[in-house]
């Protein structure tokens, strides 16, 4: 059982500093346009902007600190990422209080918490794989997994319930002491980090910038997943606007329907990160590539089809059900494989260079798939977003593009 295997005491405390933060952030889920729309009646322009635009300059701060991350002992990086984003986000209660609340603020600190995020996801992720043994990183990827989906189906409606009872803030407030409680329990990890080894090049040289790029493109395996994921990524984040405007505008859900059909689905994820496992020791990582990554692209082209009414409501939630399970089942295979098939020296930089291309893609189709429904319908565009991923399977790798690479890596590590 995924959930029963011991990682060790220090794995114990950076599972619990991932679940504060990620229980933080769902309870704080879309906290930033909300608190644009109720407190700054911002336009739909600006909240498109907030959802959009912080992100992408997010990942762009966080280009350059690839390689800062990179050459650093990664929990001090960690705890530095976590108390920027407290920082940052203690900001908004604030300044609410004073009544001097700016979109440019939300703007920026959606731009930050964006950067910082990515450095820390680096940091740990290269941090996870000199804690635990290669052959647990499945089991540990596969809790984070778990984790992050309980912690959406959990923190949306306890979130929107207490901002009904408190106000705007109360969410950002909470997300804001989850960094800090994370940061807290990072420290707390005992054992001396080895310093990162370095290649005798300037961790400050432009190229640095790009190495992360360098080694996803020159390893066939990693380049064909990464360019199906930021694909199948943006393609499935790209929908989640499309669909609010169609239940909640077109076809008169209310505001609990709508959070039951994302809130509902999340079980899913629990669903396939418990199988990950079992399922690759049956039929290894490559079946999880090739057949659950087309089971994950298949059913988004129903939503739309979604009608009014209790039938609309049980569709959303299906098809929405089938994408996270196979969603949860592929992520930590996923996750798995890059660490497995990228050298020490340069873990950091390619996992900055993954979740930056992908931000760029969620980003550049979302706003695409806005333009598309503003000239035509959310359906027309949803239909759309659902025939272009149908395509997105003939980027998955073949078994010798990912499994050609192995010996090389087994001699670089050794």
């Amino acid at each position: 059982m995924v959930g029963r295997r011991p990682l060790g005491r220090q794995f114990g405390w950076l599972w619990t500093a991932y679940a504060v933060s990620a229980y933080g952030s769902g309870l704080g889920f879309g906290a930033l346009p909300l608190i644009a729309v109720l407190a700054l009646h911002a336009s739909p322009a600006e909240v498109s902007a907030l959802s959009a635009v912080g992100p992408a300059v997010g990942a762009l701060i966080a280009l350059p600190l690839a390689p800062w991350v990179e050459f650093r002992r990664k929990r001090p990086v960690m705890i530095t990422m976590d108390l920027t984003r407290f920082a940052v986000m203690a900001t908004i209660p604030v300044a609410y209080a004073f009544d001097r609340l700016s979109f440019v603020q939300l703007l920026v600190i959606s731009a930050v918490v964006a950067a910082a995020k990515i450095a820390f996801n680096a940091a740990s992720g290269a941090y996870l794989k000199a804690l635990v043994r290669s052959d647990d990183l499945l089991v540990a990827n596969a809790r984070f997994e778990s984790t992050n989906w309980s912690s959406i189906a959990v923190g949306p409606p306890l979130g929107g319930a207490a901002i009904g009872l408190f106000g705007p803030v109360i969410t950002v407030v909470a997300d804001a002491f989850s960094y800090l409680l994370s940061a807290l329990c990072i420290t707390a990890i005992r054992g001396r980090e080895e310093a990162p080894q370095t290649t005798g090049k300037s961790p400050a040289r432009a190229g640095a910038l790009l190495d992360g790029w360098r080694h996803i493109m020159g390893h066939s395996g990693l380049r064909a997943l990464y360019l199906n994921q930021v694909l199948v990524a943006g393609l499935i984040m790209a929908t989640e606007p499309l669909l609010a405007v169609l239940l909640l505008r077109q076809l008169g859900f209310s505001p609990w329907q709508y959070g039951l059909a994302f809130a509902a689905p999340c079980v899913g994820g629990l669903i396939g990160s418990r199988l990950a496992r079992r399922v690759v020791a049956r039929y290894g990582q490559h079946w999880v590539f090739r057949t659950v990554g087309t089971l994950r692209a298949i059913w988004l082209i129903g939503l739309a089809f979604v009608r009014p009414g209790v039938v609309g409501l049980v569709t959303v939630i299906a098809v929405e059900l089938a994408i996270i399970i196979n969603m949860s089942l592929y992520a930590p295979v996923l996750a798995t494989y890059r660490l497995e098939h990228t050298p020490k020296h340069l873990v950091a930089r390619t996992l900055s260079a993954w979740s930056i291309g992908q931000q760029a893609s969620i980003a550049i189709l979302t706003a695409l798939a806005g333009l598309l429904a503003d000239v035509t319908t959310p359906r027309t565009a949803l239909t759309v977003a659902g025939l272009l991923i149908l395509t997105t399977p003939l980027l998955l790798p073949r078994h010798d593009q990912t499994s050609q690479h192995e010996p090389e890596l087994s001699r670089s590590h050794s």
